[in-house]
């Protein structure tokens, strides 16, 4: 989760026109995108990290997840905007590639199965797991970060 200060630092824009294009694309920014921090969130993460002695801002800032990251750079004009755009595209097309192969080994794998008997049963549970998505919350794991309440 970044916030707007610093994205506006990693796309080489200044912060008001970070928000500036945020606010004429807002309907691109729902709430799971994007969402103001509150008082104590903000004095939380200011005591986490080095301010300026210069008064700092004026307004609370904007949280983005990785979602609103990514819209983030579909709206800002910078050429590093830009370039982050275009590596994410190309990165998305990549994924693309893997699930497909991902997809093809498990039909290959379900082939396998019904060709061999019982006593591979376990081998092919096991190998079926491996591929499986992680379940959210399994092995007692919670969340980290901030979260909006609902």
């Amino acid at each position: 989760m970044l916030i707007s200060q610093q994205l506006a630092m990693l796309y080489g824009v200044e912060p008001r026109v970070l928000m500036q294009q945020v606010q004429r694309n807002v309907e691109r920014f729902p709430s799971d995108f994007m969402f103001q921090l509150t008082a104590d969130e903000f004095a939380n993460l200011k005591s986490q990290t080095v301010t300026s002695s210069w008064g700092g801002i004026r307004k609370l800032p904007y949280a983005f997840t990785e979602q609103g990251v990514v819209m983030l750079s579909s709206v800002l004009k910078s050429d590093r905007a830009i370039a982050v755009n275009i590596e994410i595209m190309r990165t998305f097309v990549k994924l693309r590639g893997m699930l497909a192969g991902h997809s093809d080994l498990k039909r290959k794998l379900n082939a396998l199965e019904k060709k061999y008997d019982e006593n591979f049963r376990m081998v092919f549970d096991a190998i079926h797991q491996l591929m499986d998505e992680p379940v959210p919350g399994a092995y007692g794991r919670r969340r980290i970060g901030f979260t909006k309440d609902k």
